[in-house]
C-alpha cells in the first residue's frame, strides 16, 4: 500500500512541475545574457570607440551607471538609454568619471567590460560598469533589443560605506 502511494506522489509531481518546466521555457524565452569579457575591460581602458557600435549612457552623464556599445544592426527599445555621439576622448572623459566615482564612494573593485549576446548567442555589443549594476537583456525582435537600466541607486548604495543616504 506504501508503494502505491510513492508512485501516487511520483504521478503527482511529473504532472504539476511538468507544466511549469514549459513556462519557465516561455518565461525566459527571447533572453540574451551579459558575460564578463576581459577584452571589452581593456578596450574601455584603453578608450577605444567601435565604430560599429552606437553608444549610450545610464543615469548621470557625469558619471554613468552603466555604458553600453550596441551594434548599428540593432535598435534599441529604451527611452532611459541617452545616445551619445562617441569619441576616444568622451569615452575617456567618461570611464575617468565613473574610476572617479567608484574611488569617491570607497567601491572596493574596479569597473568591468562585458560582452552583450543575444538569445542564441551572438555578440550584439559591449557594457561597462562596476558589478553591481544589475540588467538584463532581451530581444523584442531579430534586430531589436530591450536593455533594462542600472538601478538608480546604482553609485548611492556604495556612499556611506555602503548605507544608502537618502535625501
Amino acid at each position: 500500500m506504501q508503494k502505491e502511494w510513492k508512485l501516487i506522489l511520483y504521478a503527482l509531481c511529473i504532472l504539476i512541475l511538468l507544466p511549469c518546466a514549459g513556462c519557465a521555457g516561455t518565461l525566459f524565452k527571447n533572453y540574451g545574457s551579459i558575460v564578463p569579457d576581459g577584452r571589452v575591460t581593456d578596450a574601455f581602458d584603453k578608450y577605444q570607440v567601435n565604430p560599429n557600435y552606437n553608444y549610450y549612457y545610464s543615469g548621470s552623464e557625469v558619471y554613468p551607471s552603466a555604458l553600453i556599445g550596441l551594434d548599428k544592426a540593432y535598435a534599441l527599445d529604451s527611452d532611459l538609454w541617452k545616445k551619445l555621439d562617441m569619441t576616444p576622448a568622451k569615452l575617456r572623459e567618461l570611464v575617468t568619471y565613473m574610476k572617479d566615482k567608484a574611488a569617491t564612494v570607497n567601491f572596493k573593485g574596479p569597473l568591468h567590460g562585458f560582452a552583450m549576446l543575444d538569445d542564441k548567442g551572438k555578440e550584439i555589443g559591449v557594457w561597462y560598469s562596476i558589478l553591481e549594476a544589475k540588467t538584463s537583456l532581451k530581444m523584442k525582435d531579430s534586430r531589436t533589443v530591450i536593455i533594462v537600466t542600472p538601478d538608480i541607486d546604482t553609485w548611492l548604495r556604495f556612499e556611506d560605506g555602503g548605507r544608502l543616504r537618502m535625501r
